[in-house]
């Protein structure tokens, strides 16, 4: 059954076609993959979703709530993990965590096994009282994704959930997202630009260019469609036209965040 779903969701910048009449659906605990290189509509078709940015047209809902018209229950059914920095360098995970419950407003008695559930969970317990600043990128990435899960959202929509990091960092994200799922059942809407994360973790793909849906599909439904040898990357090449584009510190994780949020 569809937890999320668009029709004809379309978004204009004065003359500029953002997304232009998409209509897709995500099933609930499904992982669903969001691709397609800068500029192709990604960021904007999340915004709409998590209620930042209205629709210029067209309808989207979250757990059957319209995003515009109701946007106060979509927030309370979701968690979001953006592309920049979320995590306050200057304090221990722990007060990260403390801040975000308070934002949801998890009852005062709950916040403390709330947090500790989301330190256990993500592997954090041990860096629980530890600054933020001196944590690899990787544990950023996971305080983040625990900041997003503390109220227990039905939707978890991730922006570039590896961006940057190194390929143990990004496995042992992976492992978290992917139970995340089996655990709580929680459905994860994913954007990416690495077609291996997008094959291994997600069910459906859809790959957007130039605002519009290209195509959409389960990873293998998509690569026989091109070939019997055919990869992701010759997917995205096929449908698109175009390629892709592809341990740090605090300071570094933050540096190439905003360098990425520049450039698109």
């Amino acid at each position: 059954m569809p937890i999320l779903k668009t029709e004809h969701l379309t978004r204009r910048f004065g003359e500029l076609e953002a997304v232009r009449d998409v209509t897709l659906s995500v099933e609930e605990g499904e992982i669903f993959g969001l691709l397609g290189p800068n500029g192709a509509g990604k960021s904007t078709i999340i915004k709409m979703l998590t209620t930042l940015l209205p629709p210029t047209s067209g309808v989207a809902s979250v757990g059957g709530f319209d995003v515009v018209h109701e946007a106060g229950k979509v927030r309370r059914l979701i968690g979001y993990v953006p592309q920049m920095l979320s995590a306050d360098g200057t304090l221990t995970g722990r007060e990260n965590l403390g801040i975000f419950a308070k934002l949801y407003d998890i009852p005062k008695a709950q916040r403390s096994g709330r947090i500790d559930d989301a330190l256990r969970f993500m592997g954090l317990t041990d860096a629980g009282n530890k600054m933020v600043r001196n944590y690899s990128g990787g544990m950023i990435r996971r305080l983040e994704i625990a900041q997003s899960v503390l109220h227990h959202p039905k939707v978890l929509i991730l922006d570039e959930p590896t961006l940057g990091l190194d390929p143990a960092a990004r496995g042992a994200v992976w492992d978290h997202i992917r139970r995340l799922r089996d655990d709580y059942g929680t459905t994860i809407l994913l954007t990416t630009h690495e077609m291996e994360e997008a094959d291994i973790l997600c069910s459906r793909v859809a790959i957007m260019h130039l605002g519009r849906l290209a195509a959409v599909g389960s990873p293998a439904d998509l690569k026989a469609s091109v070939g019997p040898s055919a990869t992701l990357d010759d997917v995205f090449i096929f449908y698109a036209g175009e390629l892709l584009e592809t341990g740090e510190s605090y300071r570094e994780t933050a540096r190439r965040r905003r360098t990425a949020r520049r450039v698109g």
